[in-house]
Formats: structure tokens, C-alpha cells, sequence
């Protein structure tokens, strides 16, 4: 074998030890960042989420009465999974239950693969609403520097000036509007109960 040959492989072996000392980079990382969507967008995506989601059948009346009841035994994941044991252990559980251990099984699966579902979309709400509430802050800081301008700049701007008589109208309604929401609703005086006058004829006999 030539020299140059064995330094050919030598390279080669080199260069594949380093490629596993680095790691090679994850496709993910090359790739181009997701697309940020527009809310007209998102609540498609929603939307189309939503349609593709499964139907749970509501529950009956007497569902809902026993639903109630059981409630107060306050069961636990443990005392299910027994339970679920003991329809497995006697048809004739299974039978006055009216549904196989089996079955039993794959709805407790289903509820636990459901719930990593719930926790996302609640966390998924909870971001939209935190970002939403920064937004109104954000606008409301922005509204009351421009008015606090507006005031300044209007005292030699005509045009201006009505702009700023129309904020301060509609900030008083908006308040007045509040104070009028928060108000305690005070029930009307009860009617005034008139006692009989006594009869002078009679107290005279």
C-alpha cells in the first residue's frame, strides 16, 4: 500500500471520530423557523383542530344524577384500578355494570391520553390570554401619552383640540358607564303600612 494511501484512510477515520465527538447537528436546527401565524390564521387552525376532534356522547340524565352521588366518595385512580380488578374477577360485576373489564381499561387509557391534550390547550389559552393582556396594557399606555400630548399640542392646534374634547367625552362616559356597573343595587323602600285610626265613637262608650 502506498504512503499516500494510508494517510488517505487515516484521514478518513479521523475525520469520522470527530463527526461523533461533535454530534452531528439535528435536521430540526438547519431547517427554516416555523411560520408565525396571524390570528385569522390561528383561528382556523383552531377551528380545524376542533372538527377533527372526536365526539364524546354528553351524558344522560341518570348519568348525571349518579355522576353527583359518586362524587362525594371522592375515588381515587387507585381505588379505580381495583375496581376495574374486580369486574375482571366476577361476570357477574361486569354484568351490573354493564361493561367488560376490558373496556373499563380502555376508557381510563383514553382519559389519561386525553388529558395531555387538555394541558396543552390550556396552556395553549393561557398563552393567548397573557399575550392579549399585554397587549391592552401596552395599547393603554400608548392611548394615555398621546392624549397627554394631544392636551399640550391642542392648546395651539384647533384641529387637534376637538380630537381631545371628543377623548375626554368619551372617557367620562366610560367611567360614569363603570361607576354605574359597580353601583350595589339597592332594593326600592318597602310601602309605609298605615295603622287604623281608633274609633273615638267607640272608646267613648
Amino acid at each position: 500500500m502506498s504512503p499516500n494511501r494510508e494517510v488517505s484512510l487515516s484521514q478518513v477515520r479521523e475525520s469520522k471520530k470527530s463527526k461523533k465527538r461533535r454530534g452531528l447537528p439535528r435536521a430540526a436546527a438547519d431547517g427554516p423557523p416555523p411560520a408565525v401565524l396571524t390570528p385569522e390564521q390561528a383561528v382556523e387552525q383552531v377551528r380545524t383542530l376542533l372538527a377533527q376532534l372526536p365526539n364524546v356522547e354528553p351524558l344522560t340524565d341518570a348519568e348525571r344524577l349518579q355522576a353527583r352521588r359518586k362524587s362525594r366518595l371522592g375515588v381515587s385512580s387507585e381505588a379505580v384500578q381495583a375496581t376495574i380488578n374486580a369486574i375482571g374477577a366476577s361476570e357477574n360485576v361486569a354484568q351490573g355494570v354493564g361493561a367488560a373489564e376490558e373496556e373499563a381499561r380502555q376508557m381510563v387509557e383514553e382519559t389519561n391520553r386525553w388529558t395531555a391534550v387538555e394541558t396543552e390547550l390550556k396552556k395553549l389559552l393561557n398563552g393567548v390570554s397573557d399575550a392579549n393582556l399585554i397587549r391592552r396594557k401596552r395599547t393603554g399606555i400608548l392611548a394615555a401619552k398621546a392624549f397627554g400630548i394631544a392636551k399640550q399640542v391642542a392648546v395651539d392646534n384647533p384641529d387637534l383640540l376637538t380630537h381631545v374634547k371628543e377623548i375626554k367625552r368619551l372617557r367620562a362616559l366610560a367611567r360614569r358607564k363603570k361607576t354605574a356597573a359597580g353601583a350595589p343595587q339597592t332594593p326600592p323602600p318597602a310601602p309605609a303600612v298605615e295603622t287604623p285610626s281608633p274609633d273615638v265613637s267607640t272608646e267613648a262608650k
